[in-house]
């Protein structure tokens, strides 16, 4: 990408005891940043990543004219533990089972003090996955946090979206390939081929299938190929145990779910600091609005700004959508400057 610095790595952090107590052994995360961090490191943004993400996927809203300026923030894209870049089952035959986003924002907080010596953040950004660490962030460091802009995401999965990835992990569960826990003998294409079309009811709202997106919009020409180019595609690139790994830590995600707050939902989101902007889609049916407006009445200084569009969870991820790339930018922009 051009026009400004950017840099890769690895940070090892050896073997990790998860919050679990169970050992991730010979832990890293990889990250990728943008931009200048400056002398008095006030300009981080952090931008986690979402399921089966990786950081190049999630670099098409960095930029001048984009969500994120690059040439005003320090950008700084760690990877999800489970996501092929960052250590993963695919390669790591001691994969210790839950990893949860306690032990990935933990890990990143010790990212961002040994390379770069940051202690607080002037935002944490992200969407779905990313939104979910976003909030982390902001509970469990409410002091280093700022800002949290929480794109499609909530403080804890609700038991609806939950359904959906149990209904998930049961396809690749009834793999023949499957040996458990979480394993595979070798990757079960069939049941990939499920799981991506099982996705793509749950990914885009009833309304977009409505008014034939698929075709209008994304150029399929049908729903067969628009099935199989885009979503039994997609997921066959990363392998299957990455994934499950994944779906575990979304269905897991709950901010209150730490010996800090037992639990206890209100405490947590009571507990944060920074100025939280929540921005669900309206069609999403994962992170509903109803969900993010119920969390926006124990926030202590929160804004409820849902996106209006039909595309439902991509709203939140509008590549190639111009119009809710526009509003995404406009209310973030703003976020980030007051």
């Amino acid at each position: 990408m051009g026009g400004w610095p950017t840099d890769t790595g690895s940070y090892h952090l050896g073997d990790l005891r998860l919050q679990s107590g169970d050992i991730l052994p010979d832990a890293r995360l990889t990250w990728k940043t943008h931009g200048t961090l400056s002398a008095a490191r006030d300009n981080v943004v952090l931008y986690p990543t979402s399921y089966s993400a990786q950081h190049p996927d999630l670099e098409w809203l960095i930029g001048p004219d984009g969500v994120l300026d690059p040439t005003r923030w320090f950008v700084v894209i760690p990877d999800m533990f489970g996501n092929g870049l960052s250590t993963s089952p695919s390669g790591t035959p001691a994969w210790p089972g839950l990893v949860t986003t306690w032990d990935n924002v933990h890990a990143q907080r010790r990212l961002l003090a040994d390379i770069w010596g940051i202690e607080r953040l002037h935002a944490v950004y992200g969407w779905s996955m990313g939104a979910q660490q976003a909030y982390h962030w902001a509970a469990l460091f409410p002091e280093a946090v700022e800002r949290a802009v929480v794109v499609c995401g909530s403080a804890r999965t609700a038991t609806h979206n939950r359904v959906f990835l149990k209904g998930l992990l049961a396809v690749l569960e009834a793999a023949p390939e499957y040996r458990g826990p979480g394993r595979f003998l070798s990757e079960p294409k069939a049941a990939l081929r499920a799981f991506g079309r099982i996705y793509a009811g749950w990914a885009l709202s009833q309304d977009f299938y409505r008014a034939n997106l698929h075709e209008v919009a994304l150029g399929a020409p049908d729903l067969e190929t628009f099935l199989r180019s885009d979503w039994e595609e997609r997921f066959a690139r990363r392998p299957a145990a990455d994934l499950y790994a994944q779906l575990q830590t979304w269905e897991a995600s709950d901010i209150s779910a730490s010996d800090r707050y037992g639990g206890d939902l209100d405490r947590a989101l009571g507990a944060i600091t920074a100025r939280v902007l929540l921005m669900p889609g309206e069609t999403d049916l994962y992170f509903r609005v109803a969900d993010n407006a119920a969390e926006r009445s124990r926030l202590r200084t929160a804004a409820l700004t849902p996106i209006p569009s039909i595309w439902g969870h991509r709203a939140g991820n509008p590549a190639g959508i111009p119009a809710d790339a526009a509003f995404l930018k406009n209310a973030v922009r703003a976020w980030l400057e007051t």
